[in-house]
């Protein structure tokens, strides 16, 4: 009888590391599942719209998936903002926020999030967007931001999301932002 004990603990000592082994893997997927209105990418595995940055500084916008396709637009702006959505093999469509559509190489995209601030208010003699010190209208203004400012994301909770743009840190309402899903959280 002591013998059979001795496997049988190896055996649930193995089985519960194994479990936690594969929680990571587990978690991972559970965040990738699609919310309402989002598929998941044949390709990447990863739901679809989804929002992505640019990750070089020149990235070609191609009218198809392959490079003989003509270059409709040349992005020059590491960190901005696109949308991805399609995907066909290596490459994915996406749309900027002024709605521009097009194919680039998976390659160019970066899944670091940032954002534009109040893109639609460019050119309208808007004022400034109030960076606040915490997640309140009645908080401290930081700073102010102009229509168009690309902010890194740090996290969002369906309301306000905590935001950084060299060196300052500070919180802006979702709404005001091009590059997160309303409702959407980012941890």
């Amino acid at each position: 009888m002591l013998k059979a004990a001795v496997p049988t603990a190896l055996v649930r000592a193995v089985l519960v590391l194994a479990a936690f082994a594969l929680l990571p893997a587990a978690a991972a997927r559970a965040q990738q599942q699609p919310a309402a209105g989002q598929t998941i990418g044949s390709n990447s595995k990863l739901p679809v719209p989804r929002y992505v940055s640019l990750k070089s500084d020149r990235v070609n916008l191609r009218a198809g998936p392959a490079k003989d396709h003509r270059t409709l637009w040349v992005f020059q702006r590491a960190g901005l903002p696109v949308e991805i959505t399609a995907e066909f093999a290596t490459w994915r469509r996406i749309r900027d926020s002024e709605g521009t559509e097009g194919w680039v190489l998976h390659s160019l995209l970066s899944g670091r999030r940032t954002a534009l601030v109040t893109p639609w208010d460019r050119d309208k003699g808007k004022p400034a967007t109030p960076l606040l010190a915490r997640a309140s209208e009645n908080a401290d203004v930081k700073a102010r931001l102009e229509p168009g400012v690309i902010v890194s994301i740090e996290t969002c909770d369906g309301a306000w999301c905590r935001i950084s743009v060299r060196n300052v840190q500070g919180y802006l309402q979702q709404g005001r932002l091009w590059g997160v899903y309303p409702d959407e959280v980012i941890e």
